[in-house]
């Protein structure tokens, strides 16, 4: 048979035709472009995602962080610089953000041509810039020579042990071939680990704490130094309580309860005998809470001072619209006999000038608990909820009922916890005139003249300031640490300044301040570093976000 010859002549046979495809869709012919575009919007979301993360770690540190390792002095400085940077930007946004809520409360009693320099001031005003100086400072400050020190003197090769790790008791057998069980941290427990094995002492961090505290707290006014060194100093002295106690077993029962009371002694005694050693605006602060008249109070200081009073003083209560007949005939004669010859003031200030609403005195425990509880209550109840607002928010969105409840029953128990503190002192001092009255009369047994002329003396009302904080109790004990932490440095102030006017103290001079921050620093980052634990959770928190682990 033969073979058909092509067109070429060639007598081969052809390639067979190839298949011709379908024609593709139009919208088909879309699919590649619009999956190159899924995927460069998918690379886009992750890049920004990416960039967020950096970007909050500027503002929020994640738990967890680990320790950095650092090799020579120019990574110390360079980790130490960064770490200032961030620290004094985020201070800065926090104390401005501040200054704009509070100079916002004031705009509706500034003119309109003034209120854009009130917010311009409190953006970029001193305080501003001065709280960024402090905290950015002492963080650069801290971070160099915590991490300098164990490479200018460094350490034995083998690290410490581990707290984290188990320990062996040798008393036990040796089993052949033993095997170590080890323990699964969470992240945040595996970072500490890691910065519990670093070679480094405890003093490392205490000296770094004092040498950058006392430099950094000199970038704040003077007025402020003080306020920051003494709170600092309590927390210090917190930590190292807290330390103590669980190294060695050693615990007070209601320690903090006892340690309240100890100030409020102290403090109700500067009140009315030594006014100077209180701040001001404190001093202002626990008169109005008294409910008392400044005329009552003046008096009580100038008999605890030098046994007389201003007369003046008893004619500014004649003149009150509240004055009772009863009393107005007991006032008027204690000012015939204060002006008589010879002047006769009494040993103590009359009842009637303290409470002239009223002519006896177990009138007024109840209608003072009353008064000082309408007043203590929209204080407290914006101290318990604004904090709920900003800070647990997700808790309270999730359950509103039950944390308006826990708030409001908080609310409810600090302010019976002030006013029951103010009547019960104001029980005392009546009681007090009562009880020296009645051993003064006594016949058949006397008890010895310096324990009766205790109870008209100015030491009687430092007892009741002790017998008031017993109304701690009544408060949630969580707080109760927090409350003596707040009126700790306030008595603290007012000895010091007592025991100085008396020449037993030395005079600290301007160097006072930052040498009170060192030894307050020194504490606080000894304890931050080797056991965190024993600090108060906010304290603990506000160094994290602020320093890391190193």
């Amino acid at each position: 048979m033969r073979t058909p010859v092509d067109a070429r002549g060639d007598g081969q046979n052809p390639d067979p035709p190839e298949p011709r495809r379908p024609p593709l869709s139009r919208a088909s012919s879309y699919m590649p472009r619009r999956a190159i575009e899924s995927f460069e919007n998918l690379v886009a979301l992750a890049n920004h995602q990416e960039r967020l993360r950096d970007a909050r770690k500027i503002i929020w540190r994640d738990r967890g962080e680990p320790a950095v390792e650092l090799e020579d002095l120019w990574e110390c400085l360079e980790h130490a610089g960064r770490g200032g940077i961030r620290a004094g930007t985020v201070a800065f946004m926090l104390r401005a953000g501040l200054n704009v809520i509070l100079a916002s409360l004031r705009l509706g009693r500034v003119p309109k041509q003034m209120r854009y320099a009130l917010i311009r001031h409190a953006i970029f005003g001193k305080d501003s810039f001065r709280f960024a100086a402090m905290l950015g400072s002492f963080v650069a400050l801290y971070k160099f020579t915590l991490n300098a020190l164990p490479v200018l003197l460094p350490q034995p090769s083998e690290p410490p042990p581990s707290l984290f790790e188990e320990s062996e008791d040798e008393s036990e057998p040796v089993t052949p071939n033993p095997v170590k069980r080890r323990v699964r941290f969470s992240l945040s427990a595996h970072a500490q680990e890691v910065w519990v094995r670093k070679r480094s002492h405890r003093w490392h961090a205490a000296l770094a704490g004092a040498l950058a505290g006392s430099l950094a707290v000199m970038f704040e006014k003077r007025s402020r130094r003080i306020a920051i060194a003494q709170q600092l100093f309590v927390r210090g002295l917190q930590g190292s309580y807290n330390a103590f106690t669980s190294k060695s077993g050693f615990h007070i029962p209601h320690g903090e309860a006892l340690l309240f009371c100890i100030c409020c002694t102290q403090i109700v005694h500067a009140l009315f005998c030594r006014p100077d050693t209180l701040a001001r605006s404190y001093e202002i602060w626990l008169s109005n809470a008294s409910g008392a008249s400044r005329q009552a109070i003046k008096m009580v200081r100038d008999m605890n001072s030098n046994g007389t009073f201003d007369v003046q003083d008893i004619d500014k209560i004649l003149q009150r619209s509240d004055l009772i007949p009863a009393n107005r005939t007991a006032l008027l004669a204690a000012k015939a006999l204060a002006t008589g010859e010879p002047p006769d003031f009494g040993l103590y200030p009359p009842c009637n000038a303290i409470h002239p609403w009223v002519d006896s005195c177990l009138s007024v425990p109840i209608p003072r608990l009353m008064t000082v509880f309408e007043w203590a209550f929209p204080i407290y109840g914006a101290l318990h909820f604004l904090p709920m607002m900003l800070f647990k928010r997700r808790a309270f969105l999730s359950r509103p009922t039950h944390m308006l409840g826990k708030a409001g029953i908080g609310t409810i128990r600090s302010s019976a916890f002030l006013a029951a503190f103010v009547a019960s002192f104001q029980s005392w001092v009546c009681l007090k005139h009562y009880i020296y009255e009645v051993l003064s009369s006594q016949k058949t047994f006397r008890l010895p003249k310096s324990i009766i002329n205790f109870f008209v003396s100015k030491y009687s009302y430092a007892l009741g300031g002790f017998l008031g904080a017993l109304s701690l109790f009544i408060e949630e004990r969580r707080r109760r640490g927090e409350l003596a932490m707040y009126a700790l440095p306030k008595a603290m102030e007012s000895a010091w300044l007592t025991a100085r006017g008396k020449g037993w103290v030395f005079r600290t001079g301007s160097a006072g301040e930052a040498l009170l921050t060192a030894v307050a620093m020194g504490m606080v980052m000894s304890i931050y570093q080797n056991d965190p634990q024993h600090l108060s959770g906010l304290v603990r928190r506000i160094l994290y976000q602020f320093i890391g682990p190193n």
